[in-house]
């Protein structure tokens, strides 16, 4: 007791006191030198493990919301140039049935003058399927082309969503480690890790 009241050390106290002190003055909680720096450098050394995993984990977890939105955004473009297509073979049956009419409005005719007028409508409307049809085929392309882009996008997603999963488990196997001071767990927490940045490896690879 002091001049400024009582002060109760807790039991937690103690222990705080004793870690500060290195173990010494207390016989019967003393330990070597050597085991303390030990538990102090599997702890320092989880923990960097620790920030350094939790970075590549952000890193994965962007590229994983990134990919997922290009797909989302390339699937799109292919659904517009489907629509651009169709309108185009829209068109083109139009122009198909113009012709067809006016084939038929040409071989009906008794007056030559009006048999070539209807012909070189005829010769017009083949020409402008012609270039509709081209037409059509490039939209079609481009919209495969998108399709594509997006399907690739979604797999590296994919990847990426692995990734950041397998990179939680290790740091989930790092809390515990650094609870348990259990070396297979911190060996199993490397080992995770490894295969995290591996997948995510082949995410980057386009693998």
């Amino acid at each position: 007791m002091s001049g400024h009241g009582f002060h109760v050390h807790g039991p937690h106290d103690h222990e705080l006191e004793h870690a500060a002190s290195g173990g010494h003055g207390d016989g019967h909680h003393a330990a070597p030198a050597a085991e303390h720096s030990g538990g102090m450098s599997m702890t320092s050394k989880i923990a960097m493990c620790t920030a350094v995993i939790a970075t590549f984990g952000a890193i994965f977890s962007y590229m994983g919301g990134a990919t997922q939105a290009n797909a989302g955004i390339y699937k799109n473009n292919a659904a517009i140039k489907k629509t651009e297509a169709s309108n185009q073979w829209n068109y083109f049956q139009s122009k198909s049935t113009k012709q067809a009419l006016a084939e038929f409005a040409r071989d009906t005719a008794t007056d030559d003058a009006r048999k070539q007028g209807w012909q070189a409508k005829v010769a017009r409307y083949e020409q402008e399927k012609t270039d509709i049809q081209t037409e059509a085929k490039k939209l079609e392309a481009e919209a495969s082309k998108w399709d594509a882009q997006s399907d690739e996008q979604m797999h590296q997603h994919h990847r990426w969503a692995q990734a950041t999963t397998v990179l939680q488990v290790s740091i989930a196997l790092a809390a515990i480690a650094l609870l348990t001071k259990n070396k297979w767990l911190e060996r199993a927490m490397f080992g995770v890790a490894v295969a995290g940045l591996a997948v995510g490896g082949l995410a980057a690879l386009h693998v």
